[in-house]
């Protein structure tokens, strides 16, 4: 539900549902007298957020049908039956009428009802400051009002109502201690149950408490009650008149007897849960201290952060209790060991619970499907305190109300596992404090957290050395060390998953005789397949263990959760996912969101998305079964069209003038990005990197189309620029085997180029030169001059490199025909550059600074500003080798300022160096070394090789230049 302001002004529409409330109350509210000026703004944001949670279906600027702004503030519109505060009030005014016409009786049973519906304190979840606001506070008091009403009709009733109301009435006495009246109340209904000494104890404890809290003495209504039992003139409750229709039936509930006054102690002595034979029907409630939990792991494992943050949620002396209700929900993917440290946390602390620890499997993921209600849990857990079946209450309310009174004043822990949503759990969490919750689920239950305080753990893989020690501690030490390197390879292909740890070392442990290195082949050779993570039963089975999670999604979400199988990997991007479903990126958020609420996808950074990998094989297993052959592969295509229009979009944004060839227009249901600027574009670039080489190397195993070498053509610069020379040359190498086996002549003479420049990269010289003429001799069979002369100006890249800089030059000379033959202006620039940076080699600076100039003036002529920022660059190498610093520096500096401009980081080092060359050769190591560290960052920052000649640089100046060292300090 969003930050705590944004709850709270969902609490405040609600408390006021169907009424406009002003601005400036809600400013009162969530701020108090003293509002920041931004205030306003924020409202409107959480509106806006709250807009979406209600109404996420809600078209772009759509009028809200929910969230209503008028003239007199904003209005919250909810049904009667959908706000429990709504039902809560129509109940209450029905018993008014009840009462009214003679039913008192149908009255109580009216009240009841209503105080079953409440959940605890107003705003619960809020900042404590704001829950105190007098506008949750009044609603507080509406509840308490019945409460006291509930108490004063019961009266007049049988002993059934009167019973079920003193479970109420207990609870709000517990919370409300000072509160005359409500204990005056609870004395009277205890007397009047035949109670007389418990609540001759009840006045005696409030009178303490009033005296040692306030120096008050009782007032009138306390003394009254005591007076009304001390002379026994509190009259029996009456048998109530049976009214016609189903309330005319038997109640006998279980709160007189079982339930525990609010504020006993908690050793277990009190008589109320030891039970009371009952001469009538014999039934017979014993003592009993229930200690329900699961036998401890032996072989338990980690998880020593988790169990460390679990600990701090209690006081951490022994002997003092929460303060209020402690619920932990713990949380994670399947198999990932939820009950496992559950279990292990609960034993731990399970002396400081010495009135009892409940535990139920709700089955909310369970082979069998069925998942508990909640009412069939209650009702183990009050037989488990030894109430007899006959003197249940009718209804969960009720049933639910005689747990928690129960719970009172005890200190109770309360385990429940493998639940399948928060309104699952919400009526077994405990209501007065002392007790501990402790909930496992698979789900990410949010309203358990937002609501109710419940305080998260989730739980991540193993990490390596926790692995490890898993697979000791079941192997033993000995067999682990003798064969490290196959378990070091069990543990990697078991993605550190301890379910998939535990079914495989089971198989290693009850087969002594096999070596772990013969169980590491088995898994890697079907490695994208469950087969070798089958257990002997579901539980221990992992692809039963996963259905129970794919089997509670919606068929939308179900389907995208096969079909991101299919996706290359690590991480999805929203974008992608919408492309492999075919729907629009707001269509796609909210499964993704089931998605990740079952644990079967992990966010991992806002808007990209993960799984584990045996999650993946499962999906990929579903997708074969359930998915053609045909909607897989135009899945896949529109995935594949995202990526390869997206770089498109972010290549042409970063190079607007680069040479490209025309794509194929993307398949209908993909979503092609487009970004504002250059700076964004490398940035998606960045993020998407892994993913987009994946993509390189799976449509090369897979595809028939031609997305592998123009991706890999697309990416080619990006990849230079980062100096990501090896990924460079494996995706070309992907890129040339898939445009040979499409017999894509094109798509062959570009990978070849491209090999050939990386391979230079590389000091592959003859490799390289090899490459590069088979690119030459394609692009001849095409009649592409374009192509031909982005060869020769890689040969002659190669050329200068091995020194041969007069060859460099003919193959410039070339270069610039075949551009001329084009037409080609900015190729012609750009040999203009880079004969220039040739002369520079060979010492001919002059003819250098012609060279640069033309190129300069041509690039500024046809408003290539990357071209521009280069012949500057090139323009300043000349002037420096002339002793001409100052030139240089100045023709520097306005490269400089056109690579920062255009957001290029990696030329804006790479002109940092040439700076720090100059300043050096001035004679100012300060400034050189401060153009070095800059650069250095940057480098750093890409892992780009050319950082260690930087660092050489400044340690020969002797300046510290480690990764992660302080900048110089001038």
């Amino acid at each position: 539900m969003g930050p705590p302001k944004q709850r709270a002004l969902l609490a405040l529409l609600l408390t006021q549902a169907g009424q406009p409330v002003a601005v400036h109350e809600i400013l009162d509210v969530l701020w108090g007298q003293d509002p920041p000026d931004s205030a306003v703004n924020v409202v409107h944001r959480h509106v806006g957020a709250l807009r979406r949670l209600l109404e996420p279906d809600l078209p772009t600027r759509t009028a809200s049908r929910r969230l209503v702004r008028g003239s007199g503030g904003y209005r919250l519109d909810v049904e009667p039956d959908e706000l429990d505060l709504l039902r809560f009030r129509a109940l209450r005014d029905a018993a008014g009428q009840a009462s009214e016409a003679g039913d008192p009786a149908g009255a109580t049973e009216l009240l009841i009802e209503a105080l079953g519906l409440w959940r605890g304190p107003t705003a619960t979840g809020v900042p404590p400051r704001t829950q105190a606001h007098p506008v949750f506070a009044a609603v507080d008091r509406e509840h308490l009002a019945v409460v006291k009403e509930a108490a004063e009709r019961a009266l007049e009733t049988g002993p059934g109502l009167t019973g079920r109301v003193l479970i109420t009435l207990r609870h709000a006495a517990a919370h409300h201690q000072l509160d005359e009246v409500l204990q005056a109340r609870l004395i009277v209904v205890l007397a009047a149950t035949g109670h007389q000494a418990e609540a001759l104890g009840v006045y005696q404890a409030v009178r303490s408490r009033l005296a040692d809290e306030l120096g008050l003495d009782p007032g009138p209504e306390l003394r009254a009650a005591q007076q009304q039992v001390l002379r026994q003139s509190v009259p029996a409750a009456a048998p109530a008149a049976a009214p016609a229709g189903p309330r005319a039936r038997d109640v006998s509930p279980a709160g007189d007897e079982d339930c525990p006054v609010p504020s006993g102690p908690a050793d277990g002595t009190d008589e109320d849960l030891a039970g009371a034979e009952n001469a009538e029907d014999g039934t017979y409630a014993p003592k009993v201290r229930p200690a329900q939990l699961p036998a401890d792991l032996s072989a338990f494992t980690g998880r020593r952060s988790e169990l460390a943050r679990s600990h701090a949620l209690l006081p951490p002396d022994e002997g003092d209790q929460p303060s209020a209700v402690v619920i932990s929900a713990i949380g994670g993917m399947a198999g990932v060991g939820k009950t496992t440290l559950a279990v292990r946390w609960a034993h731990e602390i399970a002396h400081r619970f010495p009135d009892g620890q409940l535990y139920v499997n709700l089955r909310g993921f369970d082979p069998t499907g069925s998942v508990m209600d909640p009412a069939e849990a209650i009702r183990t857990f009050l037989d488990a305190f030894g109430v007899h079946p006959s003197r249940l209450p009718a209804g969960l309310d009720a049933q639910a109300a005689l747990y928690r009174s129960l719970l009172a004043g005890r200190r109770v822990l309360v385990l429940l596992d493998n639940a399948r949503d928060t309104e699952q759990v919400r009526p077994l969490l405990p209501g007065a404090p002392g007790c501990l919750a402790i909930v496992t689920s698979r789900n990410q239950l949010h309203g358990l957290i937002a609501a109710d305080g419940a305080r998260p753990v989730t739980l991540d893989l193993l990490t390596v050395a926790e692995a490890r020690e898993f697979l000791a501690r079941r192997l033993g030490a000995d067999r682990l060390i003798e064969e490290s390197e196959a378990a070091e390879e069990i543990i990697a292909l078991c993605g550190r998953l301890p379910l998939a740890l535990a079914i495989v070392s089971a198989r290693a442990a009850v087969n002594p005789g096999f070596a772990l290195s013969s169980i590491a082949a088995e898994l890697r050779h079907s490695h994208g397949s469950l087969d070798a993570f089958a257990g002997g039963d579901p539980v221990t089975d992992a692809r039963s263990v996963f259905s129970w999670s794919y089997r509670t999604l919606t068929p939308a979400a179900a389907r995208l959760f096969r079909l991101l199988a299919l996706h290359p990997g690590p991480c999805c991007s929203a974008a992608a996912a919408a492309s492999l479903v075919g729907l629009r990126e707001p269509e796609v958020r909210p499964l993704l969101a089931e998605l990740v609420r079952a644990q079967l996808l992990t966010e991992e950074k806002p808007g990209r998305f993960a799984s584990h990998e045996l999650l993946r094989a499962y999906g990929s297993e579903l997708a074969h079964a359930h998915d053609t052959k045909d909607d897989r592969a135009a899945a896949r295509r529109r995935m594949q069209d995202h990526y390869l229009h997206t770089a498109l979009a972010a290549d042409t944004s970063m190079a607007p003038h680069r040479e490209r060839f025309p794509l194929p227009p993307p398949a209908p249901g993909s979503v092609a990005l487009t970004f504002s600027d250059a700076w964004e574009a490398a940035d998606w670039m960045e993020r998407e990197r892994s993913v987009l080489l994946s993509s390189v190397e799976q449509d090369a195993r897979y595809g028939s189309t031609g997305h592998c070498w123009r991706l890999a053509a697309i990416l080619e610069l990006f990849l230079d620029r980062r100096g990501r020379w090896r990924d460079q040359l494996t995706m070309q190498t992907y890129a040339v085997t898939a445009a040979q086996r499409l017999g894509d002549v094109s798509g062959q003479a570009h990978a070849h180029q491209v090999l050939g420049f990386v391979s230079g990269r590389l000091k592959r010289h003859d490799e390289a030169h090899a490459q590069l003429s088979r690119a030459l001799e394609l692009y001849g069979e095409l009649n592409d001059p374009v192509g031909m002369a982005r060869t020769h100006r890689y040969l002659a890249f190669q050329s200068n490199g091995l020194g041969r800089h007069r060859q460099a030059l003919e193959h410039y000379r070339q270069a610039a025909e075949h551009y001329e033959e084009a037409s080609h202006s900015s190729g012609r620039a750009r040999i203009f550059n880079e004969v220039g940076w040739t002369y520079i080699l060979l010492g001919e600076y002059d003819k250098a600074l012609a060279q640069c100039r033309r190129s300069l003036a041509l690039h500024q002529a046809t408003g290539d500003r990357n071209g521009e920022a280069a012949a500057w660059d090139s323009l300043g190498y000349a002037h420096h080798h002339l002793r001409e610093y100052q030139q240089a520096l100045a023709s520097y500096g306005h490269a400089l300022d056109l690579y920062q401009e255009l957001r290029d980081c990696p030329l804006v080092a790479d002109t940092l160096v040439h700076i720090g060359d100059t300043q050096a050769a001035l004679g100012a190591p300060v400034r050189a070394a401060s153009a070095w560290l800059e650069a250095l960052e940057i480098f750093d920052g890409f892992d780009h090789p050319d950082a260690e000649a930087v660092r050489e640089k400044l340690h020969r100046l002797g300046e510290p230049s480690r990764k992660g060292s302080p900048a110089l300090r001038v």
